[in-house]
């Protein structure tokens, strides 16, 4: 694993099921690089973090997201789909790193146990959920259960 030698851990608290050994397999498939940012060290179990300044967060052992109505993307990448969903600003879900002041961006997997948590930051990159697609063989790790299905999916009585 390389790690920038003079940056800061960044400060994270584990999740509640970050002791998960499929944890530990997911972040050993990540990339070293994401978006152009290097890996850096973070302070707690099962997390990961990109850059310095505005540092790209990982975590994986989140609580699973109940079912939603929050925003659903489905990121395809080697064949294989990965469902993440993007609370509002407002939710539950936001964990306290995310930083609302100043924009970020949030995306929990939906329907994989354990769940992983990827905070972008508004200042880190222009287009967020491009970090999904370079996670995404690392994410399919963890078995899917539950999908994201559209209105359209759904028949209304």
């Amino acid at each position: 694993m390389v790690l920038a030698g003079c940056s800061p851990a960044v400060q994270l608290l584990p999740a509640p099921f970050a002791p998960d050994p499929l944890c530990a397999t997911v972040i050993q498939g990540l990339p070293q690089d994401l978006a152009g940012f290097v890996q850096v060290s973070t302070t707690a179990q099962a997390t990961v973090a990109w850059g310095a300044e505005h540092p790209i967060t990982l975590r994986c052992g989140v609580e699973p997201p109940p079912p939603t109505t929050d925003r659903c993307l489905t990121v395809e990448s080697g064949g294989a789909a990965v469902d993440w969903i993007n609370p509002e600003a407002d939710s539950p879900l936001i964990p306290s790193h995310a930083d609302v002041v100043n924009g970020s961006w949030t995306f929990i997997t939906y329907g994989r146990s354990p769940a992983i948590e990827v905070v972008v930051p508004a200042a880190a990159i222009d287009q967020p959920t491009a970090v999904l697609v370079e996670l995404a063989a690392a994410v399919r790790r963890t078995p899917a259960a539950r999908f994201c299905v559209a209105s359209t999916d759904v028949t209304v009585p």
